[in-house]
């Protein structure tokens, strides 16, 4: 299949940019390396190559383009906020896990299936460390309303307006959000006084330097 010269240009240009860098360039940026004359523009060329197959694209995410043959190592995730691992913290309304973000963190490619609609969350408290989930990491999370029991949810209580980060168990009339850790009771819900965010489906550690 034969592609015009523009449309060639932005592949190569992708293309090159996935191979240095391990992730794909923003629509602005392809404007500006290549001289074109709107991000309009570009979002034109990059869905016609999209409907050819010579690209795929996933929605909401900046850099989320992959090209067939070229490994994209990397994709950029919203950072919504923090999140307790601990006892619930309370959050204003349900809007909060809608809200825009204003940092994203790079999540491994191969840690997000493709089309999985995903988000990261800060966590404060220690409730999951038996889990491998401690004070400080980021779990990356695939925004979705089920989950299936022993799986590690963000789960917003609406009773108490409160949101946590749990594993979910289903007892007979009633939810057990289960922490990972002795020392931290769980928490027991009516089944219609919870709803599941997000599960969780990987995490992300910053090692601090310097440690003994």
């Amino acid at each position: 299949m034969r592609i015009s010269d523009t449309r060639q240009r932005i592949v190569e240009f992708i293309r090159n940019i996935v191979e240095e860098k391990g992730y794909a360039p923003t629509m602005g940026e392809t404007q500006k390396a290549l001289g074109i004359r709107s991000k309009s523009l570009v979002e034109y060329h990059l869905k016609a190559l999209e409907e050819e197959g010579i690209i795929t694209r996933e929605p909401e995410v900046a850099r989320g383009i992959d090209i067939s043959g070229v490994g994209k190592r990397a994709r950029d995730v919203r950072l919504l906020g923090t999140i307790a691992a601990g006892e619930p913290i309370p959050v204003p309304t349900e809007d909060t896990w809608r809200s825009v973000a204003h940092e994203t963190v790079e999540v491994p490619a191969e840690m997000l299936p493709r089309q999985v609609r995903a988000y990261a969350l800060r966590v404060r408290g220690k409730s999951m460390i038996d889990a491998f989930v401690d004070d400080g990491d980021i779990v990356v999370l695939e925004a979705t309303r089920t989950a299936e029991d022993g799986e590690m949810v963000a789960a917003w209580l609406p009773d108490r307006q409160e949101a946590t980060l749990k594993k979910l168990y289903r007892e007979p009339g009633r939810i057990r959000l289960q922490p990972a850790n002795r020392r931290v009771r769980p928490i027991y819900v009516d089944p219609d006084q919870i709803e599941v965010q997000g599960r969780v489906i990987g995490v992300l550690r910053r090692y601090s330097q310097g440690s003994p």
